[in-house]
C-alpha cells in the first residue's frame, strides 16, 4: 500500500515557521514528508533539514518525496522523544525551527493491517514503531478492569469508559481478544443502542485511548517539549499541530510556562525567583483549519496549531 497522507494546516505551519534560507529545521513526526517538502523548498545551499520518524513506511515515503533535496536532508528512524540524542549524534546543538504534527497519518488509518482503524478487521496492533514488541492486543488482554477504565476515561474522554472496561474483561474470560472487529463489537455492546444512534462511531474514543497509551504519546510530548524550546536559536520557532484536547492542553501549558516562568506570588512587587522568559507564544488562540480545508479533508476538523517564538 502506497503511503498517502494529506498534511494538515500546511500553509499556516510553513508561514509561522518563519523559515531562514540558511537555517536548520527539524520535523519530529516526518510522516510522508508533506511539511518537510515545503520547508526544504525554502532552504538555500547552507540550509539543513532533519526528519525523524519511527515508522518504516513513513521513512521510505519521505525519502522518495525529498529526493531532490537529498544534499540538505537527513532522515533518522527514531522517536522524537530522543530528539536531543539525535541532534547530538549529528553534531547539532541549536536549530531554527521545529515541526510536530501529532496526528496519526492517513496511511496508518487506511492500512487496515496496522490495526489503528475500527472500520475494518485486523489484528489488534496500533504500533507506530513496528519494531516494539508490545501491541494493542497486550493492553486489551492484560490490563485490569480498573486500568482499562482509567485509560479509556482519561485518554478517550468517553463517559461509557466504566462499562466498556467491564465488557472487555467479561469477554476475555472466555477467549483472548485478537482483532479490531472483536473489540469494536464488544464496545458496541457496552453502549446503549439509542445513544449510539446520535453519536459518532462508538469505538472511536476507546481506539484513540489505546493508541495513546501504547505509543506513550502524551508522555513523550510532555517530556520532550521543554528540550525542544531550549534547542531553538534566537527567533527560532516551534509549530505543533495537535488533534486531541489533552495534547493541546500540554502544548498550551508548556508554551505558557516558557513565556512566563515566574513562580513569585502575584502580590510581589518585583520578581525575585530569577526565572527568565524564553520567548513568546505567537498564537494566543490556536490556529484552526479553514472551512475549505475541513471540507476537503475531514480528518483536519480537530486540528489545532500552536506556535512559540524563542528569544
Amino acid at each position: 500500500m502506497e503511503f498517502k497522507h494529506v498534511s494538515v494546516l500546511l500553509e499556516e505551519t510553513i508561514e509561522n515557521l518563519n523559515i531562514k534560507p540558511d537555517g536548520i529545521y527539524v520535523d519530529g513526526t516526518l510522516g510522508g514528508g508533506g511539511h518537510a517538502y515545503e520547508v526544504c523548498k525554502q532552504l538555500g545551499p547552507k540550509g539543513r533539514f532533519i526528519g525523524i520518524d519511527q515508522d518504516e513506511a513513513a521513512i521510505e515515503a519521505a525519502g522518495k518525496r525529498l529526493k531532490e533535496f537529498r544534499d540538505k536532508v537527513t532522515i533518522v528512524k527514531n522517536n522524537y522523544c530522543n530528539y536531543k540524542q539525535v541532534l547530538k549524534e549529528l553534531g547539532i546543538s541549536k536549530v531554527d525551527g521545529i515541526v510536530l504534527d501529532l496526528g496519526v497519518s492517513s496511511y496508518q488509518l487506511d492500512n487496515v493491517d496496522r490495526g489503528f482503524s475500527y472500520m475494518g478487521d485486523a489484528p489488534l496492533d496500533m504500533r507506530m514503531d513496528q519494531s516494539q514488541s508490545k501491541t494493542a492486543k497486550d493492553i486489551v488482554n492484560t490490563y485490569s478492569e480498573k486500568d482499562l477504565f482509567l485509560m479509556i476515561k482519561e485518554y478517550g474522554e468517553d463517559k461509557f469508559a466504566k462499562n466498556i472496561a467491564k465488557h472487555i474483561v467479561l469477554y476475555r474470560q472466555d477467549k483472548e481478544i485478537e482483532t479490531t472487529e472483536e473489540l469494536t463489537n464488544i464496545i458496541r455492546g457496552a453502549i446503549p443502542m439509542k445513544i449510539q444512534k446520535n453519536m459518532g462511531h462508538p469505538a472511536k474514543k476507546t481506539f484513540q485511548a489505546i493508541r495513546i497509551e501504547l505509543n506513550r504519546e502524551l508522555e513523550v510530548l510532555n517530556d520532550t517539549l521543554n528540550d525542544m524550546v531550549d534547542s531553538l536559536n534566537h527567533d527560532g520557532r516551534i509549530c505543533i499541530i495537535t488533534f486531541h484536547s489533552l495534547e493541546d492542553r500540554i502544548v498550551k501549558t508548556i508554551f505558557r510556562k516558557n513565556e512566563n516562568p515566574c513562580t513569585c506570588p502575584p502580590n510581589f512587587p518585583v520578581c525575585v525567583c530569577g526565572n527568565v522568559s524564553k520567548g513568546n507564544v505567537i498564537s494566543r488562540k490556536p490556529i484552526l483549519p479553514s472551512d475549505e480545508e475541513m471540507e476537503m479533508n475531514s480528518r483536519s476538523k480537530s486540528a489545532k496549531l500552536r506556535v512559540f517564538n524563542r528569544y
